[in-house]
C-alpha cells in the first residue's frame, strides 16, 4: 500500500478518522524511525513500498470486542499499513488471525496484505501507539500523545463492550479509557493472562499476553491460551448490553 487512497474503505465513521491518524506528526522520534525503516527495508521486502506512516485501526464498525495491541511492527503494519498484518512466518499477525478465525471472528487465518480480503466480525483492532517504535518500546510521552487516537476509536464504536488488552501496555491504556469515561477503575487490577475485570456500568477488560514472537515461540502464549481469551470475550460480548460511557 503506497498512500491513503489505497487504504481499504470501510463503512461507518472509519474513514473520517483515518486522516487524523495518518497525518499525525506529534512524535518526531517515531516518525523518523518509521521513515528510516521504510527506506532501508528488510531484504525479504526490498521490492515493497512501505506504508511508513501512522497506522489506523481496522475491523467491524459494529464490533462489540476491541483488541488493543502495543504498536505497529516495523516490517509488519509499518510496511503494509494495516494493524497485525504482514509480520512474516512465525509473526504475531498470523498467530493472532489464526485464533480469531478459529473463534469465528475473522474470515481467514492469515493477515498478509492490506488487500488480502480479510474481514473481521464483531472485532475492531487498534493499538496504543500508531507508529512503529524502535525496539518495540514507545516512550511514555509517545503513549500519552497517541492516547487521543485510541479514544477516538473507542468513541466511534457504538457497541463496544469488551476490551482485550494484548500486553501490559495495552492493559494500562484500557484503564485510562475507563477513567476518561468517568467510571470507577477496579482495584486490585493485576495484569495476568486471562484475567477478567468487569467494570461497573462499563466495559469488561480482559488481559492477554501479546502474540509477539518472544511469547509465542517460547510457549508463554499458546494457541489454546489465546483461544480461551477470545471465548471469554465472546461470552461477555453476548451478555446484556452495557453502554460504554464516553468522556464528557
Amino acid at each position: 500500500m503506497k498512500d491513503l487512497k489505497d487504504f481499504p474503505k470501510q463503512p461507518g465513521t472509519f474513514m473520517s478518522r483515518v486522516n487524523s491518524v495518518v497525518e499525525c506528526t506529534k512524535c518526531p522520534r517515531l516518525r523518523r524511525y518509521c521513515a528510516k525503516v521504510g527506506v532501508e527495508k528488510r531484504a525479504a521486502y526490498r521490492d515493497d513500498t512501505y506504508w511508513a506512516k501512522p497506522v489506523p485501526g481496522f475491523g467491524d464498525p459494529q464490533a462489540r470486542i476491541v483488541l488493543i495491541g502495543l504498536a505497529p511492527a516495523a516490517h509488519g503494519a509499518n510496511r503494509t499499513g494495516r494493524m497485525f498484518t504482514g509480520d512474516g512466518t512465525g509473526g504475531s499477525s498470523d498467530f493472532l488471525m489464526r485464533a480469531l478465525h478459529a473463534s469465528g471472528l475473522a474470515s481467514q487465518p492469515t493477515s498478509q496484505r492490506a488487500d488480502d480480503g480479510l474481514t473481521l466480525s464483531d472485532v475492531w483492532i487498534t493499538a496504543v501507539v500508531r507508529c512503529a517504535p524502535p525496539d518495540n518500546k514507545p516512550l511514555p510521552i509517545e503513549i500519552q500523545r497517541c492516547q487521543p487516537h485510541l479514544q477516538e476509536d473507542i468513541d466511534a464504536l457504538p457497541n463496544a463492550r469488551v476490551y482485550v488488552a494484548l500486553g501490559r501496555v495495552a492493559f494500562d491504556a484500557c484503564w485510562r479509557l475507563v477513567a476518561n469515561a468517568g467510571l470507577a477503575v477496579p482495584s486490585p487490577r493485576v495484569f495476568a493472562h486471562g484475567a477478567v475485570f468487569p467494570v461497573k456500568d462499563g466495559p469488561t477488560v480482559i488481559a492477554s499476553y501479546h502474540p509477539s514472537r518472544q511469547n509465542t515461540q517460547t510457549g508463554r502464549l499458546t494457541p489454546p491460551m489465546l483461544a480461551s481469551v477470545f471465548a471469554t470475550a465472546k461470552r461477555f460480548a453476548a451478555g446484556p448490553a452495557r453502554k460504554v460511557p464516553r468522556p464528557s
